[in-house]
């Protein structure tokens, strides 16, 4: 038995730059891991099963049976599996969950089968499934361009306690492609905000190198005197008005999260999860517990320095 831990993520910045010709959308992104995941339990079998006891998850519609089928196609594998998914990153929620979980099948199978393929071989492959599945092939803090797809990892971002609120509103498949689709060239930005943040973490200057050039050890981020506090003020998503416009009520849900106690919230990925971060953890339990009172569905985590563990 192989157990492979998923996590949820966050987009910390979120910049759309433009619209390519093959009609995705060019972005810039600084994603963090956060210790809110799920987990996949792998077995070697005769066949192909999916197991999963939360009823809404789906296998034939989920990126897990596409990991496995496109792993069978690459490589000519005739081995079976059968995957049982422990879900706790709500669905349809933001948070990239089916996202993690193929990155997680792309790693278990490759160890389970004895694929032998490396990195840059998964890398492929995750692209061909989704613009997030690359990320979860790092974890931890990274930046990404492209539509996502391109993952230079980041040193990691101070300890944060993580507080999420799903507003109680409809999960809506498709959801993401929507959001952008109403993006108007006004939403766009230049990557100077992502290209900040990344400064900010690497201690590089904006000024004569890329700053996904990290080729020299950053300066630990204590050192430099920068806490989360100061991070915290850079984070943006321009998802997030376009976001208000089409989740009925999520304005009102985001002001009733600044309410319980928190300075800044934003939208995770396309939403619909708010979070907020914070350094001090008694106040993180103040704002969930005022969720809780509140009958909100709410999570209290903490951000991840490192990969999902393998066990």
């Amino acid at each position: 038995m192989l157990k492979i831990l998923a996590p949820a993520k966050l987009n910390l910045t979120l910049e759309v730059l433009a619209k390519r010709p093959d009609g995705f959308h060019e972005i810039r992104s600084v994603i963090q891991a956060i210790n809110l995941g799920d987990s996949l339990r792998f077995r070697l079998s005769e066949n192909i099963e999916f197991n999963c006891v939360d009823p809404d998850w789906v296998s034939a519609e989920s990126l897990v049976s596409k990991a496995v089928s496109l792993l069978q196609k690459t490589t000519g594998c005739s081995k079976g599996v059968t995957i049982e998914v422990d879900k706790r990153i709500p669905l349809v929620s933001g948070l990239s969950g089916d996202s993690s979980d193929a990155a997680a099948v792309l790693r278990g199978l490759n160890q389970l089968w004895g694929l032998g393929l490396s990195l840059p071989q998964l890398l492929e492959l995750a692209s061909q499934l989704g613009s997030d599945v690359a990320f979860f092939l790092y974890g931890g803090t990274a930046v990404v361009r492209g539509r996502g797809e391109v993952v230079t990892p980041l040193p990691p971002f101070p300890h944060m306690w993580v507080v999420l609120m799903l507003p109680p509103l409809p999960r809506v498949p498709g959801k993401t492609g929507r959001l952008y689709a109403s993006l108007k060239p006004s939403h766009y930005t230049r990557g100077e905000i992502t290209d900040r943040l990344v400064a900010l973490l690497t201690g590089g200057s904006l000024k004569g190198r890329s700053p996904f050039k990290t080729n020299t050890p950053p300066s630990p981020l204590k050192e430099r005197g920068i806490e989360g506090e100061r991070l915290v003020h850079n984070l943006f998503n321009a998802l997030e008005d376009v976001a208000v416009d089409n989740f009925t009520g999520l304005g009102e849900y985001r002001q009733q999260f600044l309410k319980a106690g928190a300075r800044e919230v934003h939208l995770a990925g396309s939403g619909p999860a708010l979070f907020t971060l914070v350094k001090d953890k008694a106040q993180a339990e103040k704002i969930y517990h005022n969720h809780q009172q509140q009958g909100l569905e709410s999570y209290l985590t903490e951000t991840l320095a490192a990969i999902a563990t393998v066990e």
